[in-house]
C-alpha cells in the first residue's frame, strides 16, 4: 500500500510551515491595526448558500450529509462572510471590518489538473461603507499584504464594472446578448466581444453602443485612461461609477503606489458578484493573479438586508510562489526570497487608523524606496509556437509582425529557439494552452478547438484566420437508421473522439446523452469497429471520412487559429498587446488579398 496524500493536497514540512507562519502573522498584524478583526467560518456550507450569491469562485467539492442535503466545502470566504453579516449582524449598524486567513477547497479544472484543491486564503472585508474612501483602503491594503509576503514586483490592474453594466442597460440588446457579452468580458475574450459587436445589428444594438463596448476593453494606461474612457460613454450616458473610480485612483496615487497601478477595463470578472471597483494583483513570471476583490454593495442583499462591501483575497501560496521569481524571470528560475518583516506599532484611535491606513504604502516597499527590486532588462517574450499543421502559418505570422525567427522553421529536435528578445517553445497544440496559462510562456498560438477543449484561464487575443477547420459528427454510410434504433432501445449513443470536453458540451445543447469514449488516434475506426455508433473529430476537405465510408450528420463548430496570453503577461508586459496587434493587423491584410485574388 502506498501511503500518498490526495492529488492536490500536501503536507507541508517545517521551513516552508515556519515561513508561512511568519507571512500570516505579519499580514493579519496589518489589518489589525487598520482595525479589522478575525472571524472564522464553517468548512462546510450548504450549496444552495453558495449558489444564491451568484457566481461562485472555483469549483468546489460536494457531498450530501445524513439530514440528505448537499453541502460543499468552502471554494471561497467572501460569500460566508456575507451571509454571516445578513444573518447573524443584521442588527449591528458598522462599520464592519473583518479578516481571515482560512483554508479553501477547490476541484482542478482545465489544463492545470495537478493544481493544487487546498489552498490557504487570507483577506479583508469592509461591509457597511461606500466611497472611493474605503476603495482605497481595500486596494492598499491589498498591496501592504503582498509586500509583507515578499512579492517586490507586481502590478494592480484596476477598473470599474459600473460603466459596462451602463453601457449594456442603455444599449436595448437582448438579454442573451447581454449574457454573452458578460460572459466574453468575463472570460477577457476579445474575439467573442469582437464577434458579438460585430454583429451587434443583428440584435437590435445601436453601432455606437457597439462600438463603445467593443473600444472599452482595449482601453488601458495611467489615469489619462479613465478620462479616455469617459470621453468613450459621456456621449452615451454611461459614466457610471467613473466619478468615484477616479477618485479611488487618486488617492491610491496619493498613497504611493502610482508605479503599480494599471487602469485596465477588461479586468471585468464576475459581473453577478461585483457592482463598483474591481481590481486584481499580477506578477512577471506568473500565469495567473495573485488576488483580487472589489465592491460587491449587492451580494449581502441575496441572504437578507442589502449593505454596501468592499473586500479583496489572495492565496499565500500564491503570494509565496511570486516572492521566488526576480522580475526579469520566470517560475522556476528562483533566487533567494527575502520576506520583509517588519513590527508596525498599532495606532490608538480612529483616527490613527485611517491615518495609518492611507499612509504611502511605498515607504513599506522592500527595498524602502518604493521602486522595484531587481529592475533590469525584460526577459525575452516566450511564445508558445505550435508543431503540425500550424506550424508553417505560424511561423509566417510571427515574421509579418516583425519578430526575429531565425531557427523557427528547421528546429529538428530542439525544444526552445532563442534569438533576440523572444523565445520560442515548440509544442504541440493541445499542450500550448498548459504552457501558457501556467506561465511557462508568456503567450502562444494554437486552434481554437484546442482552447475550448482546455479550458484554460487566458486572454484570447486575436483570430489569426489560417487552420481553418470544423468539427463534425460522422457515422458509417447508410447507418442513420441503425443508430437511431440504438438510440431508442438503450436510451444514449456512444460517441469516440480525441475531445470529450467540446461532445460533451455539443450533446448538452441537442439533449442527446451520449457516453464517450475518449481515443488518442484513428477515431475512424470506433464506428467501423463497433466500438462507438458516431465520432465527433476535426475535418477540413472531408478526405479522411470519405476513405473511411463515413458521412457528416452534424456540424459542431469551427475552429481557427488564434493568438492568446496569460492574464499576468497581458497585464504586465505591453509587448504582447503590441503582438496582437501586429498578428491582428497581419490576419486583417492576409484576408484581404485572399478576397482580392477571388474577385
Amino acid at each position: 500500500m502506498d501511503f500518498v496524500t490526495p492529488a492536490g493536497f500536501r503536507d507541508v514540512l517545517g521551513d516552508e510551515a515556519q515561513t508561512r507562519e511568519r507571512i500570516s502573522h505579519e499580514v493579519q498584524a496589518r489589518f489589525a491595526e487598520c482595525g479589522y478583526v478575525p472571524v472564522e467560518t464553517p468548512t462546510l456550507e450548504v450549496m444552495d448558500v453558495l449558489r444564491a450569491s451568484g457566481r461562485m469562485a472555483g469549483s468546489p467539492f460536494k457531498l450530501f450529509d445524513s439530514q440528505g442535503d448537499l453541502l460543499a466545502m468552502r471554494p471561497d470566504v467572501t460569500l460566508q462572510v456575507a451571509r454571516m453579516v445578513a444573518t447573524r449582524l443584521s442588527d449591528q449598524p458598522g462599520p464592519l471590518r473583518f479578516r481571515y486567513l482560512q483554508r479553501v477547497f477547490r476541484e482542478a479544472e482545465g489544463p492545470m489538473q495537478a493544481a493544487a484543491r487546498e489552498l490557504t486564503q487570507i483577506g479583508i472585508e469592509c461591509i457597511g461603507e461606500a466611497g472611493a474612501s474605503a476603495d482605497a483602503e481595500v486596494v492598499g491594503l491589498l498591496a501592504d499584504a503582498l509586500k509583507l509576503a515578499g512579492v517586490r514586483d507586481f502590478k494592480l490592474a484596476v477598473a470599474t464594472v459600473g460603466v459596462l453594466r451602463a453601457l449594456l442597460e442603455k444599449s436595448g440588446a437582448p438579454l442573451v446578448w447581454k449574457a454573452r457579452m458578460l460572459n466574453a468580458f468575463h472570460a477577457s475574450n476579445f474575439v467573442e466581444i469582437d464577434q458579438l459587436t460585430g454583429r451587434a445589428a443583428e440584435a437590435g444594438v445601436s453601432p455606437l453602443f457597439a462600438d463603445a463596448i467593443s473600444a472599452l476593453p482595449r482601453i488601458r494606461g495611467r489615469r489619462e485612461a479613465i478620462e479616455r474612457v469617459r470621453a468613450l460613454v459621456a456621449p452615451l450616458g454611461c459614466e457610471d461609477g467613473l466619478d468615484d473610480f477616479a477618485a479611488t485612483f487618486d488617492a491610491l496615487v496619493e498613497a504611493g503606489l502610482a508605479d503599480r497601478l494599471l487602469v485596465d477595463f477588461s479586468v471585468m470578472s464576475s459581473f453577478d458578484y461585483y457592482t463598483g471597483i474591481v481590481f486584481e494583483a499580477y506578477a512577471p513570471g506568473l500565469g495567473t493573479p495573485l488576488g483580487g476583490g472589489g465592491r460587491y454593495d449587492n451580494m449581502i442583499g441575496a441572504y437578507g438586508q442589502s449593505r454596501p462591501a468592499a473586500g479583496f483575497a489572495f492565496f499565500l501560496e500564491q503570494a509565496m510562489a511570486a516572492a521566488t521569481v526576480p522580475s526579469t524571470g520566470r517560475m522556476g528560475e528562483q533566487r533567494d526570497a527575502a520576506v520583509f518583516c517588519g513590527h508596525p506599532s498599532t495606532p490608538a484611535g480612529e483616527e490613527a487608523r485611517v491615518e495609518g491606513c492611507a499612509a504611502s504604502t511605498a515607504d513599506r516597499s522592500v527595498d524602502g524606496a518604493g521602486t522595484l527590486a531587481d529592475s533590469g532588462e525584460p526577459a525575452p517574450l516566450r511564445i508558445a509556437v505550435p508543431k503540425g499543421s500550424l506550424n508553417v502559418d505560424t511561423i509566417a505570422a510571427l515574421a509579418g509582425a516583425g519578430l526575429d525567427v531565425t531557427g523557427l522553421a528547421d528546429s529538428g529536435r530542439t525544444l526552445i529557439i532563442r534569438n533576440p528578445g523572444v523565445e520560442y517553445i515548440i509544442v504541440r497544440p493541445t499542450d500550448a494552452p498548459s504552457f501558457v496559462a501556467s506561465g511557462a510562456a508568456d503567450c502562444g498560438i494554437c486552434g481554437k478547438d484546442s482552447l475550448l477543449e482546455a479550458d484554460p484561464d487566458v486572454v484570447e487575443l486575436a483570430d489569426l484566420g489560417f487552420g481553418a477547420c470544423r468539427f463534425v459528427v460522422a457515422e458509417p454510410t447508410g447507418a442513420a437508421e441503425a443508430t437511431r434504433d440504438h438510440y431508442r432501445r438503450l436510451g444514449s449513443l456512444r460517441v469516440a473522439t480525441k475531445y470529450p470536453r467540446i461532445t460533451r458540451a455539443h450533446y448538452a445543447k441537442t439533449g442527446v446523452q451520449v457516453e464517450i469514449v475518449k481515443l488518442h488516434g484513428n477515431i475512424e475506426l470506433a464506428p467501423l469497429t463497433g466500438m462507438a455508433e458516431r465520432i465527433v473529430d476535426i475535418t477540413a476537405t472531408g478526405t479522411t471520412l470519405r476513405e473511411n465510408d463515413l458521412v457528416v450528420v452534424e456540424d459542431v463548430l469551427s475552429s481557427t487559429a488564434r493568438f492568446f496570453s496569460n492574464t499576468c503577461a497581458f497585464r504586465t508586459d505591453p509587448r504582447i498587446v503590441q503582438l496582437a496587434q501586429a498578428l491582428q493587423e497581419g490576419a486583417g491584410h492576409t484576408a484581404r488579398e485572399a478576397c482580392e485574388e477571388k474577385e
